[in-house]
């Protein structure tokens, strides 16, 4: 994976990286949106629209954003 979503997105849900990715690896979930580690292309094209700072890349993630690559991995398992 190389981007990851966190805390400051929940129950935000602006989309401004929704509309953006060229791959379509941004869904909704219930309380904010995932970056599918397997279809994420690595462009960073997301972060720089994301007005409140949440996406992050996963080497550059604080030790308490550890939860939100888990949360992310847990919405996309059964897809």
């Amino acid at each position: 994976m190389a981007f990851v979503i966190t805390s400051p997105c929940e129950m935000e849900k602006a989309a401004e990286c929704v509309d953006v990715c060229p791959v379509d690896c941004i869904e909704e979930g219930e309380d904010q949106f995932y970056i599918d580690p397997d279809i994420c292309i690595n462009c960073g094209a997301c972060v720089s629209v994301c007005p409140v700072g949440a996406i992050v890349e996963d080497l550059e993630m604080l030790p308490a954003d550890e939860k939100y690559l888990e949360k992310a991995e847990e919405f996309f398992k059964n897809k």
